[in-house]
């Protein structure tokens, strides 16, 4: 009788631990879900609607198999080799320069993640100062003189003065037509020292890289005649995503705006591991925007400054821009509210995500 024991008490506690497993995944479900819902009610305001913020950030959490581990070479984790690169025709992502601000230019490409999804279409942000112009990020190589110089020359600035290029963070489309920018016009170019390392570690085009210059650091005030920056470090998207705090001019009116570094949590990208894993990589990344809220709102940051243009409408609103009468609203300014319920999105996105990967 006593033979018996063994085997059935083996099969009971497989029978409870398949219980405890389901039981747990569900209970992981079911917590991502409260944070789901919440991000989705924070992504919608008559105005202000942020749903393809949520839709594209959330989209991990939203799905069955939650987030994946990209193969190293598939998925946009190898970039090709500059002579094999495929350039997009101009229609998909050229646009014309636009004044946003009285001292602040975008300098971006159009695109839209549903519908092209090789190109997302990114802003470069030219920040005017009494002593020259301060980019951050430059967008492409094959679109970096078109966009950057001949943008400044068609809004009457001169590219010759930029003193500054800011990089949010180490990928392509974030640097790539840096390297053009520095040897052009010799400024300052600034990024994390994470960063900078997982630049050269990376397996995009070496020959667009730009040459290791200043090191951004967190609480980093960047001065140029009558304007100063604040940097901060904010890693998630990458190990040195850099977050900027922008001064605004509106006529009269003072505003502040937030670059916001990066959007989605990374793991790994172009041959770079950045986390251990996907639970580190989501609280890393929950942790910097936690930090960051309360920042922003001590602050008083009212403006959102997107990296690229489709997940806030940016380009809808640079259009608006054009159309406003004295006295209107700027249709850039969301209000502290706006920019706290940008960083909700992303946060309760990113709270979904380790949810689902938290055992």
């Amino acid at each position: 009788m006593k033979r018996y024991l063994v085997p059935l008490s083996c099969g009971m506690l497989l029978l409870a631990s398949g219980t405890f497993s389901v039981a747990n995944a569900q209970g992981s479900k079911a917590a991502a879900r409260v944070h789901l819902d919440r991000a989705k009610a924070a992504a919608y305001r008559p105005g202000h609607p942020l749903t393809k913020l949520y839709e594209t950030v959330c989209a991990p959490a939203l799905s069955e198999k939650g987030p994946v581990e990209p193969n190293p070479t598939e998925g946009g984790q190898t970039a090709p080799a500059l002579a094999n690169r495929k350039v997009p025709p101009r229609s998909e992502w050229y646009s014309e320069p636009a004044k946003v601000f009285d001292n602040l230019y975008w300098l971006g490409s159009h695109g839209d993640a549903y519908s092209v999804p090789t190109v997302t279409g990114d802003s470069t942000w030219a920040v005017k100062t009494s002593d020259g112009i301060i980019l951050i990020d430059t967008g492409q190589d094959y679109s970096a003189k078109e966009l950057i110089t001949d943008g400044l020359k068609k809004l009457g600035e001169d590219p010759a003065q930029i003193k500054y290029v800011i990089l949010s963070h180490n990928h392509g489309d974030r640097y790539f037509g840096a390297r053009y920018i520095q040897d052009t016009y010799h400024p300052r170019v600034i990024m994390s020292e994470a960063d900078w390392a997982a630049m050269a570690k990376s397996n995009e085009p070496v020959e667009l890289r730009p040459k290791k210059d200043m090191i951004a650091t967190d609480g980093m005030k960047l001065t140029l005649g009558d304007t100063t920056l604040t940097l901060y470090i904010t890693p998630g998207h990458t190990q040195g995503t850099v977050t900027t705090m922008v001064p605004l001019k509106d006529g009269n009116e003072r505003h502040l705006g937030v670059v916001w570094g990066g959007i989605n949590p990374s793991l790994t990208r172009y041959g770079v591991r950045y986390y251990p894993n996907w639970e580190v990589t989501f609280k890393t990344w929950s942790g910097s925007i936690a930090r960051f809220l309360d920042i922003a709102a001590k602050a008083g940051a009212d403006t959102y400054l997107t990296i690229h243009p489709f997940y806030d409408n940016a380009l809808e609103k640079i259009h608006a821009v054009q159309y406003r009468k004295p006295g209107d609203p700027h249709p850039y300014v969301i209000g502290t509210d706006g920019v706290q319920r940008y960083l909700t999105v992303v946060d309760e996105c990113a709270q979904a995500g380790l949810a689902n990967v938290t055992k």
